[in-house]
């Protein structure tokens, strides 16, 4: 698998995702900076990580959103190439209309950074084909503008065509997000965009291995 991460000025989490990609696929991605023109050719998976791009400045993932290499992501993705954005790449893959409804204030008003529960709602899916089908894992989060909100036929179309992800398990929605949703594909199951950090939980002595099933899946790789 060729990977691509996406590198905008704010982000935090870059160097966290290259690491868990090139720890779990034996190849360091290509990175790519906001401003180029073009990706590779021959890229299987374009990952936007997290972090506070701009800032965060008007909402969560605006301005990113609008820089010119989105343009070529919104172009591959079309396309049929997987594209995954974690915590802000979730935010910004909203921004730029690859995915559906808003990711809000969470409902504390405060930013949050701890453990989570997450339970697997579609396992046949690329992103999701590691793990099995209602299991439950763990993963960390940390974020300020994670609720996940949209308007009630969205929801509907959302939960009927599989496109539910992951969904907090075990009451530890850490945000208020309708239906305790943590992640969401787009109608041809491509493009995944979830809040919770995987690929800060791949080994170990890092606390556990929970996030690597998403990588290994991509893989085709047992977990």
């Amino acid at each position: 698998m060729k990977s691509a991460v996406i590198v905008f000025p704010g982000l935090n989490r870059d160097r966290d995702m290259i690491a868990a990609l090139t720890k779990v696929s034996g190849t360091a991605p290509t990175t790519v900076w906001h401003q180029d023109a073009d990706l590779p050719d021959d890229v299987d998976l374009i990952v936007i990580p997290g972090g506070f791009s701009y800032g965060d400045y008007l909402r969560c993932g605006a301005i990113a959103a609008r820089s010119p290499i989105m343009d070529k992501v919104r172009e591959r993705a079309a396309r049929g190439v997987k594209v995954l954005g974690v915590c802000n790449g979730f935010q910004i893959l909203i921004e730029a209309g690859l995915l559906p409804g808003a990711l809000m204030r969470n409902m504390s008003l405060k930013f949050v950074c701890r453990e989570v529960k997450l339970e697997v709602v579609n396992a046949d899916t690329a992103f999701t084909r590691g793990y099995s089908q209602g299991q439950v894992f763990r993963c960390p989060v940390a974020h300020h503008d994670g609720n996940y909100f949209a308007d009630a036929e969205t929801i509907a179309r959302l939960e009927g065509n599989g496109q539910v992800a992951f969904r907090y398990a075990e009451g530890t929605n850490p945000n208020g997000s309708i239906n305790d949703i943590a992640g969401i594909f787009n109608e041809q199951k491509n493009v995944l965009g979830l809040m919770p950090h995987p690929e800060n939980l791949i080994e170990a002595a890092h606390g556990g291995d929970d996030g690597r099933a998403l990588f290994s899946g991509l893989l085709g790789q047992a977990a």
